[in-house]
């Protein structure tokens, strides 16, 4: 491609590039599930806005575009939840995905109120199931949120400690 992919914090003004971005990855999973109402396709912008003014996001570009993204925060209990990991259809299946993972993981490091990272997805979901596999998370819970999605929650301790700060 002749450019690299760079990762860093995500601004405001990136909401919109962001949900555009949410629109397109959620596509295949709306399909899979044989549900076009699932959050990510129906999230406002201002609440997109407001998440990543709450939270942690990071963006990946490539150039100016908005290649990649991911979000987290992080609950009372120190759990770190991470959430709506996304990649471009185009830079999928490169290391993106897992670059960003561990990006995100790296933001907490160091933080001794963090005891664990947790994340989720959908049953059929096996690419998603297998990146956050071999990134270290376990499932712990399945819950049946609907007559076809089963929402699977992975986990891991932060002691774990195994992410790479790329950021």
């Amino acid at each position: 491609m002749g450019m690299s992919v760079i990762i860093s914090a995500a601004a405001e003004h990136d909401a919109e590039h962001i949900l555009k971005l949410q629109y397109l990855c959620y596509q295949t999973e709306a399909e899979l599930y044989g549900d076009h109402g699932i959050e990510p396709l129906t999230q406002s912008l201002a609440d997109l806005a407001a998440e990543i003014s709450q939270g942690h996001a990071l963006v990946a570009r490539l150039g100016d575009e908005v290649v990649a993204s991911v979000r987290a925060r992080v609950d009372e209990a120190g759990t770190v939840r991470i959430a709506k990991l996304i990649v471009h259809p185009r830079m999928q299946r490169h290391g993106l995905g897992g670059r960003l993972l561990d990006a995100i993981e790296a933001r907490f490091a160091g933080d001794s109120a963090v005891k664990r990272f947790q994340l989720f997805t959908g049953h059929r979901s096996e690419s998603n199931l297998r990146l956050y596999r071999s990134r270290g998370y376990l499932p712990v819970s399945r819950e049946q949120v609907g007559p076809r999605l089963t929402l699977v929650t992975l986990e891991k301790d932060a002691e774990a400690g195994d992410y790479a700060a790329s950021a």
